[in-house]
């Protein structure tokens, strides 16, 4: 087996955990432990070359919800579960929802070094198709991720692969739910930190007491209840990428702290008097223009012109709806697969709806639309499907009006690129608009924009 395939075991026993690294090292595996998932998740990216082996059963997060959290950032990884004699029917649900397979405990090395072998085979596989379809000019990694034909797409997915390699810190702006941590971890697979962590801090979501003992670290002693040193999230991020989810929320007296991190690349512990040198790259988001959390006093000037080295703006669906219908097919497509049923019919007239819809929770909320439709729960009531013509003539015309109404609702109204993309002259598609009752006022166009 090759060298370059990495094995990650997650197991809360030390006992385990220890005879099963000893087996599998001298099966000639490289192979990295620990005692909970937390971590495995900062090392996985979605050109992760490896397998990931995790007992089902675990303190905090377990090895289901570790699974899944892994294949929201790569579907293709496999995870083997690592099951006990209880948890077999659970194994096998597990299987269904996407794990490579599970071993039974008490288990074998050489049964378990087989199918660690096997899957290793699976990805080494998946990575090279890939790099073949990139060669061969078909969508690379950054195009399945960052998904859309659109102008602003093209122009993210551009500037992404420019400042991937880089060592700038990135300021990323975008609505809730367009993507920004997709963006974030983009950038730090293109770096040649890829192999090293990658570290999401929410800073809306750590408790105002707890939050500087969580980025910087404590020596024993330091408050009450820290009985043992620890290390904070930023040493943990060593040689890696951190980013601060949602900067704007995190408090003013702790901002000027990060300014001084970021500026000397240097950490000191709660309690301690030396500094150690941090190795990172610094990412942060934020769901509104930092600019104006200035001028409201709630964010500091220097730390913003700190920050925005580079921003990266990720559009809203509101800004590229023409990205719509092929972005819903496609998580429409990963949702049937996660669920293990048909995706079904997708008509042109539940293209059009969606595609004229407003998203306030953008890429997030069109996911979620997705799985509803893979599960027949239909979109909440508010798409109405027609009941089908029995003529071919009738069909033919609903046909053409549904597919017009989606183009027309692609573009806002805007006729030019309308008859451009269906290969209508513009008076074709005039007279068309005529016979179905069609009016592009009804898509977001102006009464008196020119029909080109």
């Amino acid at each position: 087996m090759s060298t370059s395939m990495r094995l990650l075991l997650v197991d809360d026993e030390p006992d385990l955990r220890s005879s099963t690294v000893q087996a599998l090292d001298l099966a000639g595996f490289e192979i990295q432990d620990f005692a909970s998932g937390e971590r495995v998740l900062d090392l996985v990216s979605f050109g992760f070359p490896g397998v990931v082996l995790t007992d089902i059963r675990m303190p905090g997060m377990d090895g289901l919800t570790l699974m899944n959290r892994i294949h929201e950032i790569d579907r293709d990884i496999p995870v083997i579960l690592l099951t006990g004699h209880g948890d077999v029917q659970l194994a096998v649900r597990a299987m269904r929802e996407g794990a490579y397979d599970f071993v039974e405990k008490p288990f074998s090395a050489g049964q378990l070094a087989e199918i660690v072998a096997r899957a290793s085979d699976f990805r080494r596989l998946v990575l090279e198709n890939r790099v073949l379809k990139a060669a061969a000019g078909q969508a690379d990694d950054l195009e399945q991720r960052l998904i859309g034909r659109s102008n602003v797409m093209i122009d993210l997915r551009r500037r992404v692969r420019t400042l991937g390699p880089t060592e700038a810190d990135v300021l990323i702006v975008g609505e809730t739910g367009a993507g920004k941590e997709v963006v974030a971890r983009a950038l730090h697979d293109l770096s040649a930190r890829a192999r090293k962590p990658f570290v999401a801090i929410d800073c809306a979501a750590i408790p105002a007491a707890l939050i500087e003992s969580e980025l910087f670290g404590h020596e024993a002693g330091a408050f009450p209840g820290a009985l043992r040193a620890r290390y904070g999230k930023f040493e943990h991020a060593k040689g890696g990428t951190i980013l601060l989810d949602d900067i704007a929320s995190m408090p003013m007296d702790l901002q000027g702290k990060l300014l001084r991190v970021i500026e000397d690349r240097t950490i000191t512990r709660l309690g301690a008097n030396e500094s150690y040198p941090l190795d990172v790259r610094f990412m942060a988001t934020s769901r509104v223009p930092l600019e104006t959390e200035v001028e409201a006093g709630r964010f500091r000037a220097d730390l913003l012109y700190r920050l925005n080295v580079v921003t990266l703006n990720v559009p809203p669906l509101t800004a590229r709806r023409e990205d719509i219908p092929l972005l819903f097919l496609r998580l429409l497509a990963e949702a049937a697969t996660r669920h293990r049923v048909d995706q079904g019919h997708v008509s042109p007239g539940l293209i059009a709806q969606l595609t004229a819809r407003d998203w306030p929770g953008n890429v997030r909320e069109l996911r979620n639309a997705a799985d509803r439709h893979a599960l027949g729960l239909g979109e909440g009531g508010r798409i109405i499907e027609e009941e089908p013509t029995s003529r071919l003539a009738d069909r033919v015309a609903e046909f053409e009006r549904r597919e017009i109404e989606a183009a027309l609702s692609a573009h806002r109204g805007n006729l030019k690129p309308v008859y451009e993309t269906l290969g209508l002259s513009r008076k074709t598609l005039w007279e068309k608009m005529q016979k179905h009752g069609l009016d592009k006022t009804q898509f977001g166009a102006h009464p008196d924009d020119a029909v080109s």
